[in-house]
């Protein structure tokens, strides 16, 4: 059907970001029932209008569509009907079919005639003629790039005939920028201004044309550019060699390439000198605090200013406050056009002015200073400190990188290297960045570089999440720890990092004699141990020894938690086996807000999803602690930590082995153990034994569950320094009950109530009483069992509650107690339903009907074997949401929802997106509102 009405504008490749785009303007020219239209394009400078208009036209000419062409150009803009001689060349040779009055008329209009100049109306009137006699033939699309630069002659004749296409075969799509005064008649025609991209389709279309920029200069990209695909484009080409691949060395305002400079500079360049001065003050500020560009200034800047507003260079909010520059890439402009001495002259007026904001001054100094100088350099090491304590990792980086550059002292340039080293790798989620610090650091001072505990402690994070293994790391550090200068002193900050660090190590390694070494250190540490540090070492090392009697200092602490990315997660750190983290959830759920919206450090980020995780699966939210998991596997691909991605296979894993799905669950299991085994990371496979077990014993494969208990610890024993084990105390129990080993299961039981577990938290508590009931005597195991159900809101964990009253339950029954059996039994599978833990629902419902009750109608089922999860995704993909939208709504990345919707047709019997909303509605599931 080659008519305009067709669907005839697909983009022959992909646009990045511009899916939506083009199909809006399809379905504008595509709508049956008009024929002809017009449409105008707007946008900012470089938001790929053209490249949109291109491949609309591409599209069309695919389709038998005529295609006319015409862009303004800046030169022939004076010149009357330029534009309307580079539309109609190619209709030259058709001129012949308008009546000889309209033919002439336009001849001499586009200057292949001759003769008196044609009246307007009569050169309008021929243009559309002849594009409607044309159109007979085949339908045309006519296409205007920079409309405003079009000559007036033109812009008066294009306005003319797009308001008179209705009931042709003609379409008539042009674009202008934002801001541009044009003499196009625009009057009563429909626009569709072009957004910028999407902060996902930003990094998209960054990746796919710099794919040698770093991951961390990409994100730096991203953010300066706003969406704006020529920046994006433009951006990395003004960029160094080293600027490319180090965050570090990329300047404070970006460069700009030639290209961007005639967009961006055109209009700067008309400014004053004073005024261009202001701007460049506002530019290397980048607060727009009005008072101190003011103060900097040291003049009045009305005037300026004013003139800059009409340029449409800045914005100055209502109350004359804050001065805001209309894109970014105006302020990298401004500074772009200065002179170097220029640059540090206004760095020197805003450090002049910012005694009371000792950070920005700090910065300003070190960018206003030329040659070493310790003052500056001490000045901004303290700042990087302060900008640490509130989580600006990255800016922390920047100043300590600045810092080392002006320390006149090689040590001190290496040791300030280093950190800045250790806190990219630590904190910032920069490791090419951290890699390269570190290099520098033993290059400028090997000494230093290399024996530091900063530089140590960054040598074994990167080794770690490197193909490394957690001994050499923990060997390292263990080594520069005990050769340091620092006489055990408890507030040198680089000891007490290099010690947190240790102790995940230790853990890690899930080996009892790592620790020792750490346990000798911080006894050292003078005059005491920091409180944080001593909590840690109690309640994480070796819980169901030690940790009761940290109970009361941690509860300090978490009283006293506060905001700070770090100390949350430290704090976070020790409450994970005393069952803690729920006391000050807000605060962890708060910084992985924070962390989606890119104003936490990505290790804490990772860190507090690693405790939502395991806090949600205790609760029972098990949806919320796999999407938790979804968005920590993102984090960690996106940002290369490769090494904390097994933290989120567990919580994935144990989610899917207690719901039934052992084949996920086991794949799961063994990914992390084929990951973990070669690099010492026992601690990792202890988690997944714990997992195993779990599944196993949903499933009823008990003798399975003992092999995989016994993994963690031998039976009778609560394996020490390895805090898992508490947690898998009572699977021990049941596994060796339920295959006959009562020696066994009576001993586990007993060494559980010889260790701290029932002091350190009420659930720990439940398991030690539940552990002792089902290995006591029948007339004693009631009353453990009833005490163990008397703890305060033992449903506050309504997985492990509904576990110990299925145990009750069973042994009600074996007494004959069939009443109360039923009762708990009842209350076990209601349970179990309200989790979707099926294999417990199982079990539970085959102790009923053994008790002579049928078990109640069970929870309905997912669809299809569909996990919370894909349900969630497949009914929100229902509606019409694209994966994007859906990724934003469940924080995950659009990869994976790609990949779940992949899995998710062939449980459903479909093979496309658009068979979803039957299959759901034939299931009887309501797809979720849009």
């Amino acid at each position: 059907m080659n008519d305009l009405g067709a669907r005839v504008y697909p983009a022959s490749t992909r646009l990045v970001g511009r899916d939506e785009d083009l199909a809006y303007i399809q379905s504008f020219f595509a709508d049956s029932w008009v024929q002809g239209a017009s449409l105008l394009l707007s946008g900012e400078a470089g938001v790929g209008k053209t490249t949109v208009l291109d491949a609309v036209a591409r599209g069309a000419a695919q389709h038998g569509v005529r295609v006319l062409r015409a862009k303004g150009v800046q030169f022939e803009a004076d010149i009357a009907y330029a534009g309307l001689n580079q539309l109609l060349v190619p209709l030259f040779d058709d001129f012949d079919v308008l009546d000889t009055v309209h033919r002439d008329a336009l001849r001499v209009a586009v200057g292949i005639g001759t003769g008196p100049p044609p009246d307007r109306l009569l050169t309008s009137t021929a243009a559309l003629l002849l594009l409607r006699l044309v159109s007979a033939r085949a339908p045309l699309l006519i296409v205007i790039d920079d409309l405003p630069w079009l000559d007036r002659a033109t812009n008066a004749v294009l306005g003319f005939v797009a308001r008179r296409l209705v009931g042709s075969r003609i379409g008539f799509l042009a674009a202008s920028r934002d801001g541009s005064e044009s003499f196009f008649e625009s009057s009563g025609l429909p626009e569709h201004r072009l957004e910028p991209l999407d902060e996902a389709s930003s990094a998209e279309l960054l990746a796919l044309a710099h794919p040698g920029v770093s991951p961390a200069v990409r994100r730096r990209i991203v953010s300066e550019a706003r969406g704006n695909p020529l920046a994006l484009m433009e951006l990395p080409s003004a960029l160094s060699a080293e600027q490319r691949t180090t965050l570090a060395a990329v300047p404070a305002v970006l460069p700009l390439s030639q290209r961007l400079q005639a967009v961006f500079a055109s209009r700067v360049a008309t400014l004053s000198a004073a005024g261009r001065e202001l701007l460049l003050i506002a530019a290397l500020d980048g607060t727009g605090d009005m008072a101190a560009i003011n103060a900097a200034a040291g003049r009045d800047t009305d005037d300026d200013l004013a003139l800059a507003e009409r340029n449409r260079l800045v914005t100055v909010s209502a109350n004359g406050r804050r001065l805001s520059f209309r894109h970014p890439l105006i302020g990298a402009a401004v500074v772009e056009l200065a002179t170097a001495a220029e640059r540090r002259r206004a760095h020197q007026a805003l450090a002049d002015v910012l005694e009371s904001r000792p950070e920005r001054r700090a910065w300003h100094l070190g960018e206003a200073t030329v040659g070493p100088n310790e003052g500056v350099a001490a000045l901004l090491e303290e700042a990087a400190h302060r900008r640490l304590r509130r989580g600006d990792a990255l800016g922390a980086v920047a100043a300590l990188a600045r810092a080392a550059g002006l320390s006149p002292a090689k040590a001190d340039e290496s040791r300030r290297l280093a950190k800045a080293a250790y806190v990219g790798a630590d904190s910032a989620g920069e490791l090419e960045d951290a890699s390269r610090l570190l290099a520098d650091a033993r290059l400028v001072h090997p000494t230093t570089g290399q024996q530091s505990l900063h530089a140590a402690a960054a040598s074994a994070f990167l080794l770690l999440n490197r193909d490394g293994d957690v001994y050499t790391a923990h060997r390292l550090l263990v080594g520069a720890i005990e050769d340091g200068d620092h006489g055990w002193d408890a507030s040198d900050d680089a000891l007490v990092e290099a010690l947190h660090l240790l102790v995940l190590l230790c853990w890690y390694g899930g080996e009892p004699h790592l620790w020792q070494p750490l346990l000798t250190f911080v006894e050292r540490l003078t005059p005491e141990p920091p409180e944080l540090l001593w909590v840690t070492t109690q309640t994480f090392a070796d819980p169901a020894r030690t940790g009761a009697a940290a109970l009361p200092r941690l509860e300090k602490l978490i009283a006293t938690v506060g905001e700070e990315p770090t100390h949350v997660i430290r704090v976070g750190t020790a409450s994970v086996f005393p069952d803690r983290l729920g006391d000050f959830r807000w605060a962890t759920r708060q910084l992985a807000e924070q962390g989606r919206a890119g104003r936490a450090p990505v290790r804490r980020h990772l860190g507090a999803l690693m405790h939502l995780g395991l806090d949600y699966f205790h609760l029972g939210r098990w949806d919320e602690a796999d999407q938790f998991a979804d968005e920590g596997l993102d984090l960690c691909e996106n940002h290369d930590y490769r090494f904390f991605a097994w933290y989120f296979h567990y919580i994935k894993a144990t989610v899917a082995g207690v719901r039934g799905d052992t084949e996920a669950s086991d794949a799961l299991c063994e990914e992390v153990i084929r990951w973990a085994t070669p690099r010492g990371a026992h601690g990792a496979r202890f988690f997944a034994a714990q997992a195993r077990t779990l599944a196993a014993l949903g499933g009823g494969d008990f003798q399975t569950a003992y092999q995989h208990a016994c993994t963690l610890n031998p039976p009778g024993t609560v394996a020490p320094y390895l805090p898992i084990a508490m947690w898998s105390a009572l699977d021990m129990v049941e596994a060796a009950v339920r295959t006959g080993r009562e020696a066994e299961a009576t001993a586990h039981a007993t060494a559980m109530r010889a260790s701290a577990m029932a002091e350190l938290s009420p659930r720990l508590e439940l398991l030690v009483l539940a552990g002792e009931a089902m290995t006591a005597p029948a007339d004693e195991s009631v009353a453990l069992f009833e005490r163990a159900l008397s703890l305060p809101s033992p449903d506050r964990w309504p997985f492990d509650a509904a576990r110990v009253r299925l145990f009750h339950g069973e042994r009600l029954r074996r007494q004959r107690a069939t009443t109360e059996a039923r009762e708990q039994l009842t209350l076990a599978l209601r349970g179990f339903q309200q989790l979707g833990a099926q294999p417990w629902v199982t079990r539970t419902a085959a102790e009923l009907r053994a008790s002579g009750q049928p078990a109640p109608a069970a929870a309905r089922g997912k669809p299809a074997g569909l996990t919370a999860q894909e349900l969630q995704i497949a009914t929100l993909a229902a509606t019409g949401l694209t994966n994007k939208q859906i990724a934003e709504r469940l924080f995950l990345s659009h990869r994976t929802i790609g990949t779940h919707l992949y899995q998710i047709y062939p449980k459903l019997g479909i093979t496309s997106r658009a068979a979803l909303r039957d299959v759901l509605a034939e299931l009887d599931v309501a797809p979720e509102d849009g």
